[in-house]
């Protein structure tokens, strides 16, 4: 098995960790019924998605 050359130092450490954060969603409003959804994804409340009904949503 091999083996690395040298320690890393803990700022070096601290470096490679502080990439693993967690990131807030990017959320966009939906251009058909002005809700916050993800980009690139069907509106969850409308259903549609570049200006076409994907998903059929059942009126309650």
């Amino acid at each position: 098995m091999a083996q690395p050359k040298r320690r890393w130092s803990k700022a070096r450490t601290g470096l490679k960790r502080s990439t693993w954060k967690l990131e807030n969603r990017n959320l966009v409003a939906c251009p058909h019924c002005h809700e916050m959804m993800m980009q690139h994804r069907v509106c969850p409340t409308c259903g549609y998605y570049n200006g076409k009904e994907v998903v059929a949503k059942k009126e309650n």
